[in-house]
């Protein structure tokens, strides 16, 4: 549960870690939407077909970005404005097996999901309407983003340069094991056009041992998460994250996210908020920054890009 106190000066979230199964709504594995107190623009939702056949969501103002993390895929079938489309969304092995179709739904749209495997919803609350995407996996933009063990692989399809949306930006990021991403810490929760957005954040986590290393019997494949505050509002966090586990950024400095040794880490990132313009822009921690320096003239990890091979 989240607790929400605020007055004239500060508003206060006590829990930003939540665990597997504790944001479990009917046959939804995970659902964060603005029924949690202080959480307002953004929103997800996981389903898995061992727990239900279909699922369901009625039209609403809310704006939604559908993809398989595992499975064979899944079928959508959408209505809006009273017509009726139907689109298969390819699935892959894990969320380490490179990116998977996609499809972006605008407001005033409901939805109808089958398949098999698991797949994720990214959520913003928004006002204006655009035409429904469906973004096939080869068309996914794949960046290698930092160097040495600062590498880590984003799949850019929600940021506003791919896809044209109202409100959100979704990303996915893999983060070998040992190596950290959002390093030096960075934060935007403040609006100054052009330089700094104020967005809050969502974050998804999945992990397994990594890629290459034999299977072992005994695992508890396991990342860390820290933030702390950036002015009066309470925000300090470091957590153990898990597959299933959440975690919610309303403000603060964030970072870094780190993969321990032995075990890759998956992130799903889903951002908005209240600025006018569709961005992000974001600062630096200034006892942090000085670490950008250091990456020149070092390489990317060379176990990445990780790909459905």
């Amino acid at each position: 549960m989240v607790e929400l106190i605020s007055d004239s000066h500060k508003t206060k979230v006590m829990n930003f870690h939540f665990k597997k199964g504790s944001l479990t709504q009917g046959p939804w594995e995970v659902i964060v939407n603005d029924q949690l107190p202080g959480w307002q623009h953004t929103g997800m939702r996981v389903g898995s077909f061992e727990s239900s056949k279909e699922f369901k969501i009625a039209a609403d103002k809310v704006e939604r970005l559908i993809w398989p993390l595992d499975g064979a895929g899944i079928k959508v079938e959408y209505e809006v404005a009273g017509s009726v489309e139907t689109v298969d969304l390819a699935g892959r092995k894990s969320v380490f097996h490179g990116p998977t179709d996609l499809l972006y739904l605008s407001i005033d749209t409901s939805v109808t999901i089958t398949g098999s495997g698991r797949f994720i919803i990214a959520e913003a609350r928004a006002k204006n309407s655009y035409p429904a995407k469906f973004i096939p996996a080869n068309r996914v933009p794949v960046f290698i983003r930092g160097t040495g063990p600062s590498s880590r692989q984003v799949h850019n399809f929600g940021v506003p340069e791919e896809l044209i949306a109202d409100r959100f930006i979704v990303v996915e990021v893999i983060v070998p094991g040992g190596n950290w991403s959002g390093s030096p810490a960075h934060k935007h929760d403040t609006y100054i056009p052009g330089v700094e957005s104020n967005l809050e954040e969502i974050y998804y986590f999945e992990s397994a041992v990594a890629r290459g290393l034999p299977v072992q019997e005994e695992i508890d494949p396991i990342g860390y998460i820290r933030g702390h505050s950036s002015d009066q509002r309470e925000f300090d966090l470091l957590a153990e994250v898990r597959t299933g586990d959440v975690v919610l950024v309303p403000h603060g400095w964030h970072g870094p996210v780190m993969a321990t040794p032995g075990y890759d880490l998956y992130f799903m990132n889903v951002m908005a908020g209240p600025d006018p313009d569709r961005s992000w822009n974001i600062t630096d921690d200034p006892t942090q920054s000085w670490i950008r320096e250091v990456w020149q003239g070092q390489l990317p990890d060379p176990r990445l890009p990780y790909t459905a091979k």
